[in-house]
């Protein structure tokens, strides 16, 4: 999956780094969008492998790779299929609690908000 999403980039998406000023991946707010978005697609470590080209294009790259370390990570919360841990804990739970995918987005997606506009207002 990560080698079909890397040639994709690569074949059609051209000029990787016109491609980034246009996305205007130098910031954080918008970066952060990207990074939940497909993070919770393919899971934040193909996602980052996405990034990685975009982002060593940019001007200033730190700031750039801080805040795709934090909103990739915290983009997990969102659903249950956002990060393992979130289906190991729904499995190992399930003699007990039943939690269902729109349970769990209740919690998740204000929390993945919040926590997400907290770590943009940080980097800034």
């Amino acid at each position: 999956m990560i080698a079909a999403l890397l040639i994709f980039l690569g074949t059609y998406l051209g000029d990787i780094p016109s491609l980034a000023k246009r996305l205007q991946l130098d910031r954080p707010g918008v970066l952060t969008v990207w990074s939940a978005i497909l993070s919770n697609l393919v899971s934040n470590v193909p996602a980052v492998l996405v990034f990685k080209p975009f982002i060593s294009t940019l001007a200033d790259p730190q700031p750039a790779w801080l805040t795709l370390a934090m909103s990739s990570t915290l983009a997990g919360n969102l659903t249950v299929l956002g990060s393992m841990a979130n289906l190991i804990v729904i499995e190992g739970s399930r003699r007990t609690v039943k939690i269902s995918f729109v349970e769990y987005l209740k919690v998740g997606v204000p929390l993945t908000l919040l926590s997400l506009w907290i770590g943009v207002l940080i980097l800034r």
